[in-house]
């Protein structure tokens, strides 16, 4: 089931909005999602759906992030009204999942158990760094190197630990 909307691309840089640059979901779609798992996929004016989270303000109400990549690629500015679609995402990690992960998961079992015993939260984070590396064999090497790293701190995860294995990877050219 998906929920549409039109909405305002707001601004606010208050202390108690983090993001800044936010959608609010409507106040009578509220009920519908804040009991359940705050990911959605949202699709905003009619292009690709993508993976969000419902943030909440602390106040009872929720947005929706849209950062200034995303601003640019659908040139919207703040204060343009936009047409929004959500739907529940019923996807297995919550974010775009790079095919190379999935062989790196098969290859090397003991690194893919220590990666799901890592918090959803943790797993949607790495996923979606290592997602954003653009070609297909440094993929693999940072997939690698992030399994060879969790599997020498039995997933006790040190982002600025996993930064310097990254530079100081095995499979570095």
């Amino acid at each position: 089931m998906s929920d549409s909307f039109q909405a305002k691309l707001l601004h606010d840089d208050t202390s108690t909005l983090m993001w800044y640059w936010h959608i609010q979901l409507p106040q009578e779609l509220i009920a519908s999602y804040e009991k359940t798992d705050k990911r959605i996929c949202c699709s905003i004016n009619g292009n690709k759906a993508y993976h969000a989270a419902l943030m909440p303000d602390g106040n009872g109400n929720y947005s929706i992030l849209f950062n200034a990549a995303r601003r640019k690629q659908y040139k919207i500015e703040i204060g343009d009204i936009v047409d929004v679609v959500i739907e529940q995402d019923n996807s297995e990690y919550g974010v775009e999942v790079p095919e190379v992960f999935y062989s790196i998961c098969e290859a090397d079992p003991e690194g893919n158990e220590v990666f799901h015993s890592l918090t959803k939260g943790k797993q949607r984070t790495l996923l979606h760094m290592l997602g954003k590396v653009k070609s297909e064999a440094k993929q693999v090497e940072k997939w690698l190197t992030l399994f060879d790293y969790l599997k020498s701190v039995n997933g006790k995860l040190d982002f600025k630990e996993l930064n310097e294995a990254f530079k100081n990877s095995r499979f570095k050219r």
